[in-house]
């Protein structure tokens, strides 16, 4: 199989879809792997170390979508790259449907083979490959909303850990998941007051067990977290329905209540955003305020410490991709159930039922499209 990897394009995007050492993988299985050039310069992947690898390189992504069997990328596709897709190419990246409907409609034109890497499953009901850039996601949010904090930024001027004699800030992270159990784990080496909201009894259980008293656990419904924003210095927002929109768990009229100064990070954004003043931004414009409230919504977190990101991604992805490149993707899928969940779009068709409605006569089950 052909495999292309094209430079990412979105905003202070730095990721790349394969390194060095998985290219050196797939060309050890028989495979050929081209690379855009300067696809991972800015995270130290020269152009020659992909060379060495085994790939060519190559100087436009027009080249490689023209050429490539599979397209391996990070961040959903921009419009010009949904358009350069053809029919039955196969696609893997992180897509986040349900709340960009323009990028959903040039997918289903294309024709293309598209595999999600955040609905992709394993054998424990987690989501493997959205799982290490959530643990990057959920760190950064306490590193990102510390920044926001301080006054010259706009926020209420607060250490989240205090000092000696001054209260430490207050944390409340919606959502037990992996995002909000990282950001947690940040926030409490910060020493700030840790409150974590979520509706499985079990989850909170589990994160009381690992912190004790360090950390409070709150059912979450309507109350309690209008209780706990309004009283919080800091939100995190980290709910997340696998493949579908994020649910507002904060209201527009909470956020008018909360103190001038405080800062909510919605790390759901990717999936639309979990708090109704909401919307998408980017690492070079990442605040803006509402009703004195900051937010930080930027869409693409991760990139902003790219090789890290970078290299935990493709720990995750590398598997997956050799499975693709090794059996092609219609037996890959047929054998895999939990990477045939990852299958969002197929030949114009919609195949995961996270992105329609019932009767929508554009779905077409997975299991049926591969068969």
């Amino acid at each position: 199989m052909l495999i292309g990897v094209p430079k990412e394009i979105k905003n202070h995007e730095y990721r790349v879809g394969l390194i060095p050492g998985n290219v050196r993988q797939l060309v050890a299985h028989g495979h050929s792997v081209i690379v855009q050039k300067n696809a991972g310069t800015a995270i130290g992947l020269t152009d020659e170390q992909y060379a060495a690898a085994g790939a060519t390189l190559v100087e436009t992504p027009e080249e490689i979508f023209a050429k490539a069997d599979m397209i391996v990328k990070v961040k959903e596709p921009q419009p010009h790259e949904c358009r350069m897709l053809r029919p039955g190419q196969v696609l893997f990246t992180y897509l986040h449907l349900a709340p960009d409907p323009e990028q959903t409609e040039l997918l289903l034109a294309s024709g293309a083979i598209c595999i999600a890497y955040e609905t992709v499953t394993d054998v424990r009901g987690g989501l493997p490959l959205l799982a290490p850039m959530s643990e990057v996601a959920g760190r950064m949010s306490i590193q990102a909303g510390a920044k926001c904090l301080e006054k010259s930024y706009g926020g209420n001027g607060i250490l989240l850990g205090g000092v000696p004699g001054t209260p430490a800030a207050k944390v409340v992270v919606i959502g037990g998941g992996v995002v909000g159990l990282n950001a947690a784990r940040m926030a409490v080496g910060l020493e700030a007051e840790v409150t974590v909201l979520d509706k499985s009894l079990d989850r909170l259980r589990q994160i009381d067990q690992q912190y004790g008293r360090r950390v409070n656990t709150l059912y979450a419904n309507i109350d309690t977290i209008e209780q706990a924003v309004l009283d919080a210095d800091l939100v995190i927002g980290a709910v997340l329905v696998p493949g579908a929109n994020a649910p507002r768990v904060v209201t527009k009229e909470m956020v008018a209540k909360m103190r001038p100064g405080s800062v909510l990070v919605d790390v759901s954004i990717d999936q639309g955003g979990c708090f109704e003043t909401s919307h998408a931004t980017t690492h070079a414009e990442p605040t803006y305020v509402v009703d004195g409230v900051i937010h930080y919504c930027v869409a693409n977190m991760p990139g902003a410490v790219a090789r890290t990101s970078t290299f935990a991604l493709n720990n995750a992805t590398a598997p997956f991709v050799l499975a693709l490149a090794d059996k092609g993707w219609q037996q890959a899928l047929a054998d895999d159930v939990h990477l045939r969940n990852g299958l969002n779009v197929f030949r114009g068709k919609l195949t995961h039922p996270a992105l329609v409605e019932e009767g929508d006569a554009r779905y077409l089950a997975a299991d049926k499209a591969i068969a």
